[in-house]
Parts: structure tokens; C-alpha cells; sequence
């Protein structure tokens, strides 16, 4: 957004930030002492506090978190609190410690932990319908609008994003040799520089903070260029799935109230970041507008939210994960990574919140 971009934020873009050290230490710490003291189901008088954590700065990209936290829906679900867990990360190692209940990461993330490391996670649903990847380049330089654009060109991608790109290379039939990778950072000022034409960057974030430069952007997102896979997504371990259900299915419903508050009044969610939840941050208004603008309107909703509600996954949509997943060398099922049953139902006890559109 308008903040300076971190070199941390390798730990939210890309499952390559788990290590396999780290991964194998969480696994070895998460034992029944720790499940038990996280547990948070099961009070008589409720669910008690729980905690989830944030794949990335408190900015506009949670406004639906803001809104079912501000408006009373988590109390409402059972909460004595939620706490949000500010990122960047991609809540595996907090999750396999018993640090959260409940993580906000993506299907690479989660499907590398489960495919390399047997993390015992599940993607329970998903804000984004659609991932905000894009490969991100000046109208008046790379122009880089279609992935043949890409030929002939130099690419800036992140050490930890370089497996992802190649499989948006290979989705696309285009050789590695075709064109040059150039190591880079998460600073979009190399691009902006001129010392590459393409950059690999987020539509809601790098997108936006470029344009207001004044520097008409283009973007290629890998979403609508071969890579369709879900991020921002709600998940678990399999224990909390297991042992604490009704306390997932009650904080879903909690969410898809504040998302959908979220959507009908963006204006309401920005205005808790800019004044609350990211006071501290230095955020900008003009760029989280456009930011929840871009979510909202290309990234959270679809045709699929629009007749089956919000976080759903079709059929369909997971198998496109799970074939971009494979493109990037992850190899998963649709029962390894996803459980869909907890929010099919939420939305069948609550059949009213699968309209969100009002």
C-alpha cells in the first residue's frame, strides 16, 4: 500500500518463507499441552478468546476483519476477543504451535507445507476468489499486458517467488530462456528505475502504490493468465478442525457478517484502518481506497460467491488450485489440502448470509 515494502514480506508472498527447519521445529513443539492451552471451544459461557493470524500489515486488505470485530460479531459468535496477529506470515509455524487457531495465508503456502512437510493444515475457505499475483510493468516501458509480452524482456522476481513464476511461464508455453530473470527484492523501485520491465508484485498492493507516482501501470495477473489458485485463505489444523468445529463454524459466520458489511460499506472499514487498527502504519486513504476497491471488486466476489455466498471454493475453483499448484511443482489432493464441510454448514444452518448483496 503506502508503506515502504519490506523485505519481510517474503513470509506473506510465498510458502517458500516456511523453511523446513522452521516447519519441522513448529511440528515438534505442537503437542497436546499446546492444543490444549489454545483450545478455545467449549466454555459453557462461550468460545473464549481466539486468535488469527494476519498474512500482512493491519491495512485495508482486512476490512472485514475491522467491521466483525467493531460491529459486535465475534461476541455475538461466542468470543470474549479475537485477536488479530498482525503479519507478515503465512500462519503455518503459528498454527502447528498452537500460537492461533485460525491463519489468513494462500493455497501455495499452505499446499508446500503440506505437500514437503505433512503440516497437519487445512484451507477451510477463502477470502479471495482470485490471487492478487500480477506481473506488474510501466504502460510507457514493458507494457507488459499479455504473457508473450514477456519475451525478449527482464523480469524482476523475488528469490522466494521463483518457482511460482516459473510455473506461470510453463502455464503459458513459454521457455525460461525466452527471457531474462532478474533477482530482485520487494521494492517495485527497480522497476520504476527502468532496470527491469516486469516485476512480480500484488494487485492491492505495488499496483497501486506505483500508480500514485504517477506512473500509468499495466498488469498481467496470474490469475487470468494460467494460474488461478485461491489466497487469503481461512485455515486451520486438523486437531482444531476435529476437536473445536462449532467454534470454527461461529467464527466463519462471524466473518462472512463483517465481510459482508465490509463490502456494502468499504468506506466504514478503511476509515477503522486509517483511525484504529492501522493508526500506526502511515497509511495513505487515497491508495487503501483503491485497494479495497480492487479486492472487492476483482478479487472477494464472483459468480460463485454470488450463488453459493462469500469464502466458497466450487469444484471447479479447486481444481484450478490444485493444477497451478502443480505448475509449481506442489503436489496435493483436493482432501489433503482443503475441508469445505464446516462453511457448506455454515451456509446451511444460516441459508440468509449466502446473500451478501443484499
Amino acid at each position: 500500500m503506502s508503506l515502504p515494502t519490506s523485505p519481510g514480506r517474503n513470509t506473506r508472498r510465498t510458502a517458500a518463507a516456511v523453511t523446513a527447519a522452521g516447519l519441522v521445529l513448529a511440528l515438534a513443539a505442537c503437542g497436546s499441552d499446546d492444543a490444549d492451552a489454545s483450545s478455545s471451544g467449549g466454555a459453557e459461557d462461550g468460545h473464549g478468546e481466539l486468535s488469527l493470524q494476519l498474512s500482512w500489515i493491519k491495512n485495508a486488505e482486512f476490512a472485514g476483519e475491522y467491521l466483525a470485530d467493531s460491529n459486535g460479531y465475534y461476541t455475538d459468535a461466542g468470543f470474549s476477543a479475537v485477536n488479530l496477529v498482525a503479519g507478515p506470515s503465512t500462519g503455518v509455524a503459528e498454527l502447528v504451535q498452537g500460537s492461533v487457531q485460525v491463519a489468513l495465508s494462500d493455497a501455495v503456502s499452505i499446499g508446500t507445507a503440506v505437500a514437503n512437510e505433512d503440516a497437519p493444515v487445512k484451507i477451510i475457505g477463502t477470502t479471495y476468489q482470485k490471487n492478487p499475483f500480477t506481473i506488474l510493468s510501466l504502460a510507457d516501458g514493458g507494457n507488459i499486458a499479455t504473457p508473450q509480452d514477456m519475451v525478449g524482456k527482464k523480469i524482476g522476481v523475488q528469490d522466494s517467488n521463483t518457482s511460482l513464476f516459473k510455473a506461470l511461464l510453463a502455464a503459458n508455453g513459454i521457455d525460461e530462456g525466452e527471457l531474462t530473470i532478474v533477482p530482485v527484492q520487494y521494492d517495485p523501485s527497480v522497476l520504476v528505475n527502468g532496470e527491469v520491465d516486469g516485476f512480480v508484485a500484488y494487485l492491492t498492493n505495488e499496483s497501486i502504490t506505483v500508480a500514485a507516482q504517477g506512473k500509468p501501470v499495466t498488469n498481467l495477473p496470474f490469475a487470468d493468465n494460467g494460474l488461478p489458485f485461491v489466497a487469503e485463505t481461512f485455515t486451520a489444523t486438523d486437531q482444531t478442525i476435529a476437536e473445536d468445529r462449532e467454534m470454527l463454524k461461529d467464527f466463519l459466520v462471524a466473518e462472512i457478517k463483517g465481510w459482508t458489511d465490509a463490502i456494502a460499506d468499504p468506506a466504514a472499514a478503511i476509515d477503522l484502518a486509517l483511525a484504529d487498527y492501522g493508526s500506526d502504519l502511515g497509511l495513505v486513504e487515497e491508495n487503501e481506497v483503491q485497494s479495497a476497491q480492487v479486492a472487492n471488486d476483482q478479487l472477494i466476489t464472483s459468480s460463485d460467491t454470488d450463488a453459493d455466498g462469500l469464502f466458497t471454493i466450487s469444484d471447479e475453483l479447486q481444481q484450478e488450485t490444485l493444477k497451478s499448484l502443480a505448475g509449481a511443482g506442489i503436489d496435493v489432493s483436493a482432501d489433503d489440502l482443503f475441508d469445505l464441510s464446516l462453511l457448506d454448514e455454515v451456509y446451511e444452518e444460516h441459508p440468509d448470509l449466502v446473500d451478501y448483496a443484499g
